[in-house]
């Protein structure tokens, strides 16, 4: 008894330890608060968590500490929520006389929300709710929110979208003070504020972007001067001369920090008011706008540049696809020799970058054709083709060329706090594995140091072109990456091999492009006020980038699952694009529609062992292995909208076995994690559409709301320039 008496208490002796960080809750409702310098998580029982949700930052007390042990981890009681990741949330509500409770979705961990009867307006007991927190309540107390929107139960997909952006932590709509403060903002460009700008407005400029876009973000201006030399100027919207800092505008901005772009809609980082009208350079109109101007000849070679706000008058809006004709020589169209010259630059340009480091991994990007109610209809792959590599190479070259300039300023010794974009070296260890694999192909790896992995990499990419290998290559080397990040800490960008790099070219859709613009500013005008508060911003818009990234992919695979819907049965040719030790993923050929071949459903052929260093699963009896980038065939067994989940099985066989299986009970894993697992897969590899009712016929879109982002968009989601 005594025994046991010392030994409680010795877990409270000494002095207090109080931690800061940001906590991650489990499926289980078992939490851990993640502390910068800490080898291991803090846990926190659910009891202990007194509301704190995932990604809320916290304050914590430990209460026991039995981190010197082995395998020990230290055990806290968190005392104070510093910052909340989400506010709004969906569940179901329940009425009853003058108050009802919202329900929330199951897995949420968050106790029923209490709603006065001030807030219910017409809502009944069923209804789907989108609900604000406004008081988060004591321990025995529930929290208290109001209505922000009833959901349209029969519009299913609407309400999927939606409910994913809010499980997401993204609000629908703009506060009622940001709408506000919109009305306040002059339109008119001044002729004192021209004053104060490079005048480029009879200079040729042009944009080229998507066939649906609407927020024009980039420019490009060209004209012949002096020597061979040409003068060219990527010119970006001016975004931070209409959001001020600390401004409820400014506020807003900061806290989604990037756009989200579902198949169907986008939600905004701003409203359309300034994405669409006030900031996007549309053709015959004045804009304002911060350029990066170079002097540079048909080689490439650039003999000066000038940084500073501008004013433009663009003259054309290009197509992707109308540059392409020009390009490939299918279209005389306007401007054909400004485009040529350009193109032949940014050839040149991405030679260079290649030559010196930067890694080539090819891209394909997923599209849903949709009819006017959302439905998908067809699905297009497309591949990044030389319109989008001419915009991709002078969007880089203004990137880094902005981080170079700041890189060199100091202040009081100190380096000016500034978001560099970021790319650490790959993983030592999943480099070493992989390099292993890689050399059953043939392909050797110089690991000696990172700008001899690059050049392996390069020359693995270049030798697998078109043979059967080059898709696992491609997703496994992907795979190897680290995460690029924003951060003051300017390590470099390793898959670009750029020494300094930052994003300057999208701030409608991106917070960091934003801070660009301002600490450039005040860079340029010598009047530095360094923000202390850099690195938490940078740390906040990487995080939100991540989980706009988790939404995008959730709606993609929403998508998928509902127009494999009407496949259920047929058979598909695909890739094995992931392996684990319950099964593994088949990417459709013809779709990129991924499900899962369940390990249960193969052990009548063979038992199987996860082979990690193979990324395989091998029949222990029949050697049989299943190897990513292997072809196999399937067919598709049941598409669960609510799971967001497809489930596979393998073709060869089955017509041998009798009765063959329902679909309901096909494919399902038998642990927790295998949820998990499917959530976070990283859909890669190719494809074609398989089945679509109208091949490359466009989808009708929903209206948009100007100032309601929970609204359908008019068009589709423009896809956005390839994210590095």
């Amino acid at each position: 008894m005594n025994k046991k008496k010392k030994q409680k208490k010795g877990n409270h002796s000494g002095p207090k330890k109080t931690f800061r960080g940001m906590i991650e809750v489990t499926r289980s409702g078992m939490a851990f608060v993640i502390v910068e310098g800490l080898t291991k998580d803090i846990l926190v029982k659910q009891k202990n968590l007194n509301t704190a949700l995932d990604g809320d930052e916290v304050l914590l007390d430990v209460l026991k500490d039995h981190s010197n042990k082995n395998n020990g981890r230290m055990e806290g009681v968190v005392t104070d929520i510093l910052k909340r990741k989400k506010t709004e949330f969906t569940g179901t509500l329940q009425v009853n006389k003058g108050f009802a409770f919202l329900v929330p979705e199951k897995g949420a961990f968050l106790p029923d929300i209490y709603i006065p009867a001030n807030s219910l307006g017409e809502a009944k007991t069923g209804d789907k709710a989108v609900v604000r927190v406004v008081a988060w309540g004591e321990k025995t107390r529930k929290p208290v929110g109001e209505i922000i929107e009833i959901l349209d139960a029969s519009d299913t997909n609407d309400l999927a979208m939606k409910e994913i952006l809010v499980e997401s932590g993204f609000p629908l709509s703009f506060p009622d003070e940001v709408i506000a403060e919109l009305a306040e903002i002059k339109e008119k460009i001044t002729a004192a504020e021209v004053r104060k700008r490079k005048d480029f407005r009879k200079q040729l400029t042009f944009t080229i972007d998507p066939v649906d876009a609407k927020d024009f973000d980039d420019a490009i201006s060209i004209r012949k001067i002096k020597g061979g030399y040409y003068e060219i100027g990527v010119h970006i919207a001016d975004v931070s001369h209409y959001v001020l800092p600390d401004t409820a505008l400014d506020k807003e901005a900061d806290k989604r920090a990037t756009s989200v772009y579902l198949p169907d809609r986008v939600l905004p980082m701003l409203p359309e008011k300034i994405s669409n009208e006030l900031c996007s350079l549309r053709p015959n109109e004045d804009k304002l706008t911060f350029s990066a101007v170079f002097q540079m000849n048909e080689k490439g070679e650039i003999k000066q540049h000038w940084l500073g706000r501008t004013v433009i008058h663009s003259d054309h809006r290009f197509t992707y696809e109308e540059v392409q004709e020009i390009i490939e020589g299918n279209s005389e169209g306007p401007h054909k020799e400004e485009v040529m010259l350009l193109n032949k630059i940014a050839r040149i340009l991405r030679k260079g970058r290649f030559d010196e480091g930067a890694i080539n991994f090819s891209s394909q990007e997923v599209r849903f054709q949709l009819d006017p109610d959302g439905k998908p209809i067809g699905i297009v792959i497309k591949e990044s083709k030389e319109a989008h590599q001419l915009i991709e190479e002078f969007m880089l070259l203004a990137n880094r060329t902005v981080a170079e300039y700041v890189s060199k300023i100091k202040v009081n010794k100190q380096s000016v706090p500034f978001p560099y974009r970021v790319h650490d070296t790959p993983d030592e260890e999943k480099l070493q594995v992989f390099s292993i694999f890689a050399r059953k192909f043939g392909h050797k790896f110089d690991l000696d140091n990172p700008d001899h992995i690059a050049r392996s990499f390069n020359k693995m990419l270049q030798l697998a072109k078109g043979k059967p290998e080059q898709h696992v290559l491609e997703t496994i080397g992907i795979r190897t990456m680290a995460k690029a990040i924003y951060t003051p800490d300017n390590i470099g960008h390793y898959g670009l091999g750029f020494a300094h790099y930052c994003h300057f070219t999208s701030p409608i859709r991106r917070y960091p492009d934003v801070l660009v613009h301002r600490v450039l500013a005040q860079c340029l005008a010598e009047d530095i006020h360094p923000d202390k508060y850099m690195e938490k911003k940078c740390r906040h818009c990487s995080e939100m980038e991540r989980k706009a990234m988790e939404a995008e992919r959730a709606a993609n695979k929403y998508k998928q699952v509902e127009y494999m819907q009407q496949f259920i049965g047929d058979t598909f040719d695909g890739v094995i694009s992931g392996v684990a030790h319950f099964g593994f993923w088949v990417e459709t050929i013809d779709t990129k529609c991924e499900g899962l071949v369940s390990i249960h459903n193969m052990m009548a052929r063979d038992e199987f062992k996860h082979d990690e260093s193979e990324y395989a699963l091998v029949g222990l009896h029949t050697g049989r292995r299943f190897r990513i980038g292997d072809k196999v065939k399937i067919r598709v067994m049941s598409a669960n909208l609510t799971k967001r989940q497809l489930d596979y099985d393998l073709v060869e066989d089955l017509e041998e076995q009798q009765p063959a299986s329902r679909p309901g009970n096909i494919g399902k894993p038998k642990r927790k994690e295998k949820e998990k697992e499917r959530g976070e897969r990283v859909q890669q590899g190719p494809g074609k559409k398989p089945k679509p009712n109208k091949p490359g016929s466009k989808p009708k879109p929903k209206a948009a709301d100007n100032n309601n982002a929970s609204k359908p968009a008019k068009a589709k989601p423009r896809p956005r320039k390839k994210e590095l």
